[in-house]
């Protein structure tokens, strides 16, 4: 199965959050946060959306910082969870 975003949505697979500090303290599964650092899977057209045009600044590939509680989980086939966020939800893309 494949996700086609729609209108100036994007998918984001989430990037795995380091288990460790810089200082080397183990961070139990349950106490880490949800990581706020993803890869771009897939883009939405960009287009008229609410009376706006919008051009889509993100591509496939891309590593992105997006708002903390942004977005749509969905677990596809295979098991793999996605995050759908529209495009003023990145914050950043890290170069």
């Amino acid at each position: 199965m494949k996700l086609v975003p729609l209108g100036d949505r994007v998918v984001l697979k989430a990037l795995e959050a380091e288990t460790t500090t810089a200082s080397g303290i183990v961070i139990p599964g349950k106490e880490k946060e949800k990581p706020q650092q993803a890869e771009v899977i897939a883009v939405g057209p960009g287009g008229m959306v609410d009376g706006k045009e919008v051009k889509m600044e993100v591509a496939v590939g891309d590593q992105v910082i997006y708002s903390k509680y942004a977005g749509t989980s969905v677990k596809i086939d295979d098991d793999t969870e996605y995050t759908i966020v529209r495009q003023n939800d990145i914050l950043a893309i890290i170069k």
